[in-house]
């Protein structure tokens, strides 16, 4: 069995989330296409082909450029020689593989290059605004729509996409816990992922400076020469349970792994959204503060609130994450994904 995941480069969501997919998938020949995947080539598994894709952004020698904004596309550059390397690598491995079927985590031009191949392609959906013309397409042309995680995050979505979404339930690499934490001690963790984020050294001596009484424990890609009191800085962690397992409340943004995270975990959460294309973090803030989980602040607004104040309020009750996180949700995708191969090409 044949199965290919183009995986997108932006932060390290995306391929942590191929990843649980295909830890799943038993007895099948696995590919992920992407750029910067050798980055991570230590998380990948060696029975997992990897196909490295030329960047589609302009380098030096394009001096021809000529961004347009196409119809029914998000991205499509005239001149720029490596999105032509791009789709040249990207056809050239269809084409290697015909009883292929490619899941596509995300982008809406390789999943209509992939359907314009002849070649059964499942997009994976993700939060947001995507009503435009160039989602609608795609949606409509792939064969199905996964959703990681469950229908009640879905938010207002119209009712053939839903018909048409296989919703997993929410896929973390935690399994389910209780969260144990003391809040007396006061202990909050901050999660700083690698896809742009405002929560940086200045808001950190912010907070700091507002939250004496707090001690905050950041994780991530992140540290700071002054020596402040209640900061402590641990670097990028592969697992951050440790810490997180003494914290009463975490801050971070509301990238999709962070907010599945946080509800594998039980934890009080403060959302953090970013600017993102389509408005994806800010809608899935909405979403999770709506089925009262979380408190969701725009970026935006991270200097201008109380941040002691909403730290005491939130210690006023405690999150229901229950039933919003699965723990076989990594298996319910394979199977799907397995049992769509089966049903697209029943003659091999």
């Amino acid at each position: 069995m044949e199965i290919a995941f183009y995986v997108h480069h932006h932060g390290s969501g995306h391929l942590m989330r191929c990843l649980a997919i295909a830890s799943a998938l038993k007895n099948c020949h696995i590919a992920f296409l992407g750029s910067r995947l050798e980055q991570y080539r230590s998380l990948i598994p060696n029975n997992i082909k990897l196909i490295s894709l030329p960047m589609d952004t302009p380098g030096d020698q394009d001096l021809d450029v000529v961004n347009q904004s196409p119809v029914g596309l998000h991205y499509a550059p005239l001149n720029v020689n490596g999105q032509l390397q791009r789709v040249n690598t990207i056809t050239s491995f269809l084409a290697s593989n015909p009883n292929l079927l490619f899941i596509v985590d995300v982008s809406v031009e390789v999943a209509m290059l992939s359907k314009l191949c002849g070649v059964p392609t499942i997009v994976v959906r993700q939060h947001g605004l995507r009503d435009d013309l160039p989602h609608q397409i795609c949606y409509r042309n792939a064969i199905g729509l996964l959703a990681p995680f469950d229908e009640r995050m879905s938010g207002q979505v119209p009712e053939w996409i839903s018909n048409k979404t296989f919703y997993t339930g929410g896929l973390s690499r935690f399994a389910p816990s209780a969260d144990l934490s003391d809040a007396s001690k006061q202990n909050v963790a901050v999660l700083i992922g690698s896809g742009g984020t405002s929560i940086n050294n200045h808001f950190l001596e912010h907070l700091s400076v507002q939250c004496r009484q707090w001690i905050f424990h950041i994780v991530g890609n992140i540290h700071s020469s002054k020596n402040i009191n209640n900061l402590h800085f641990y670097g990028k962690l592969e697992d951050p349970r440790t810490v997180l397992a003494n914290c009463c409340l975490v801050i971070g943004n509301a990238g999709h792994n962070t907010v599945m995270e946080c509800a594998s975990l039980n934890k009080r959460f403060i959302a953090v959204s970013e600017e993102r294309p389509f408005k994806e973090q800010e809608e899935k803030a909405r979403i999770i503060e709506d089925l009262a989980l979380a408190v969701h602040i725009p970026a935006s607004e991270i200097f201008r609130v109380d941040w002691e104040e909403i730290l005491e309020n939130s210690l006023a009750s405690r999150p229901n994450w229950n039933g919003l996180i699965s723990s076989d949700a990594a298996e319910r995708a394979a199977a799907y994904l397995m049992h769509t191969h089966r049903t697209v090409f029943q003659h091999n």
